[in-house]
């Protein structure tokens, strides 16, 4: 079990909710609201924006809690396997027709956090 490892990976998703929840939120709330999409549509992908954010946030929590309570190292297979499969959709849609997700930190972000917790355990 590394301590360090863990922390930083937590710090990682602790940052990334921070920036993707406040800064990103907003820019993306604003876009969402000024398109022409319908009621339904832009409420549920507000929701989606926001359940990502969450995840972010319940991710560093488990990480910080696996790196002070090292007996719950089972604990971090869920957390990487999310991160791990998120980064590789960022990947697959942005070699597909979506190209605009390789230049976001989505990938690299979710991919690195994978790594690291993965290490730490």
């Amino acid at each position: 079990m590394d301590y360090w490892f863990l922390m930083i990976a937590a710090f990682l998703s602790l940052a990334g909710m921070l920036f993707h929840g406040f800064i990103g939120g907003k820019i993306y709330i604003s876009n969402v609201n000024d398109s022409d999409m319908e009621a339904l549509t832009k409420s549920l992908s507000i929701v989606s924006w926001h359940v990502f954010t969450i995840f972010l946030f319940i991710s560093a929590l488990t990480l910080i809690y696996i790196a002070y309570n090292p007996e719950f190292a089972i604990a971090a297979y869920p957390v990487i396997g999310i991160n791990l499969l998120g980064s590789l959709l960022f990947i697959f849609l942005g070699l597909g027709r979506h190209r605009a997700l390789l230049r976001m930190p989505g990938a690299f972000l979710m991919g690195i956090t994978a790594l690291l917790a993965w290490l730490g355990i």
